[in-house]
């Protein structure tokens, strides 16, 4: 049976959400590593199993694509140490861990969310992809229009800009994706998906369906990382 979540994990996460203090995780630190972490990791590598259909290249160890649930609270006025989520990325290992174009998951106290493409592109990377949905912005708008992928996923993440970034031109044919400063979609689930044995099936076929938009967004910074070869 697919991994899925104990009723219990929930629990945990939404007292930590009432309760995030040091103390109080500190106590319970033995539930978490059991109901919640252990699971999340199990998770991840049936992920990886079924990513090497679709996906090969973003395949990596559980530990590595989970996030951790501690914050980094260093520029945050919210102080809180824990997050209220587990998570994991999923992204091509020459690419730094949450840059680039990659799939994320989390299961929260509240909600399962599921988001597939370029959140946190570094600026030679946005630019990059920018030059690149240049040439190819008719197959990104045919993924973006993909009636499959949106009733999968119908959530947009593209945070535009009003205007075309400086250096291209206002009427070119790309400009509402050169606008945009990143591309993605995400569905979010009820939390309690996450206690069913659906739960693999609910990631893994949204994984898949976006699979090309993670390819498309992905090919001039993996371009940009081949080795150029020298002939003597």
């Amino acid at each position: 049976m697919p991994t899925q979540f104990s009723p219990a994990a929930i629990r945990f996460l939404k007292s930590l959400k009432r309760n995030n203090d040091r103390n109080w995780f500190n106590d319970r630190k033995s539930v978490f590593e059991q109901e919640v972490k252990a699971p999340w990791l199990a998770l991840i590598e049936e992920v990886n199993h079924a990513m090497v259909d679709f996906a090969p290249d973003c395949v990596k160890p559980a530990p590595k694509a989970m996030f951790r649930i501690y914050r980094d609270t260093r520029f945050s006025s919210d102080k809180k140490p824990y997050k209220t989520h587990v998570g994991a990325w999923w992204s091509p290992s020459s690419l730094a861990k949450t840059s680039g174009a990659g799939f994320y998951a989390h299961i929260g106290a509240d909600d399962v969310v599921v988001a597939v493409g370029a959140f946190m592109p570094q600026p030679d990377q946005m630019l990059a992809i920018r030059r690149h949905l240049q040439q190819n912005y008719e197959a990104m708008r045919a993924l973006m229009n993909d009636k499959k992928l949106r009733k999968l996923m119908p959530d947009l993440e593209t945070m535009p800009l009003t205007r075309v970034p400086k250096g291209f031109a206002a009427d070119d044919p790309a400009a509402e994706y050169l606008r945009d400063r990143k591309w993605g979609v995400s569905v979010t689930l009820p939390a309690e998906v996450a206690t069913t044995s659906k739960l693999l099936d609910e990631l893994v076929k949204r994984f898949r369906a976006a699979a090309p938009l993670v390819a498309l967004l992905n090919a001039p910074l993996l371009q940009a990382k081949t080795p150029r070869r020298t002939f003597f």
